[in-house]
């Protein structure tokens, strides 16, 4: 890790990331691509420590409230995350001044944050987006290696509905011959329906590949899954879009399991809710970074 002092932390649609790099290892990440410019490894992570500062300065100046989004480019809840407590202490700002939050992550860390979490639903509004890819445990442990498992996942899940905490789950990216089958999303929904979760974001079954996180996923499709970076050479090419040839139906069964269960499937109208901040005068619609 490296310590930085940012100039900014909000960005103009009011998402924030307090850190830059990450630790989990999940071999299709997107934030490893080149086009987000980071100047340093990408294990070797960024702390902004003085993002606290810098969110309650912002929030201070901000004449309405909102909702601050966070995790879109780097996970929340790190290993880092457990002895500096970035995260934390923006929560904390973001309950005093009012403000809603809407976090994304893939780690039962944020469980230690449950206290804050519920403060703020009961102020303003919190929505809890986690990520699931993989019901199979012994292959989640090979794409998402030094992660919440799945089953862990789910269990937050579980405690969020339990306490009256609205989530919403990421089924993305599913990897074309890896995850791509009818019993994984199948799997993944059940949890889901479980759960009771608000929304599902699914765009399509497949993942994006751009300069940068192409060359490590297939890396790491060398490492694990002999001879198929080439077959996703031969099929997709430099394609940026990945898209599996079981979308179709694999897509069908997630809107009519969403329709049949009353779970929010168009990505559009979920973001709509995620930026959404009632009360009862009135509803502000605010967009934060994805």
């Amino acid at each position: 890790m490296h310590e930085v002092i940012a100039k900014g932390i909000l960005s103009s649609n009011n998402g924030m990331n307090v850190y830059r790099g990450c630790s989990h290892g999940c071999i299709y990440c997107d934030s490893r691509s080149h086009c987000y410019g980071m100047n340093h490894k990408f294990e070797d992570i960024e702390v902004k420590v003085n993002a606290p500062e810098l969110l309650e300065a912002s929030l201070k100046r901000k004449r309405n409230k909102c909702i601050i989004g966070t995790g879109a480019m780097t996970d929340p809840y790190i290993h880092l995350e457990e002895r500096i407590k970035n995260t934390r202490r923006c929560l904390e700002i973001i309950e005093r001044y009012g403000f809603g939050v809407a976090i994304h992550t893939k780690s039962n860390r944020i469980l230690r944050d449950l206290d804050l979490l519920k403060r703020i639903n009961e102020k303003s509004k919190c929505v809890v987006q986690m990520t699931l890819t993989t019901y199979d445990e012994g292959l989640c442990k090979v794409i998402e290696p030094n992660v919440s498992t799945t089953k862990e996942r789910f269990e937050v899940l579980k405690v969020m509905r339990d306490n009256g905490i609205p989530t919403v789950v990421w089924l993305a990216p599913i990897l074309p011959y890896i995850n791509d089958t009818e019993e994984n999303i199948r799997g993944i929904l059940d949890y889901c329906i479980e759960a009771k979760v608000k929304g599902i974001i699914v765009f399509n079954i497949g993942l994006t590949l751009r300069d940068g996180n192409r060359q490590y996923f297939y890396k790491m499709l060398d490492l694990h899954f002999k001879g198929l970076k080439e077959r996703y050479i031969r099929e997709y090419g430099n394609r940026y879009e990945i898209i599996s040839k079981n979308s179709d139906y694999l897509m069908k069964i997630i809107r009519e399991t969403c329709y049949k269960n009353k779970i929010i499937c168009g990505v559009n109208e979920v973001f709509k809710y995620m930026r959404t901040l009632e009360d009862t005068k009135r509803n502000v619609q605010i967009k934060f970074d994805i």
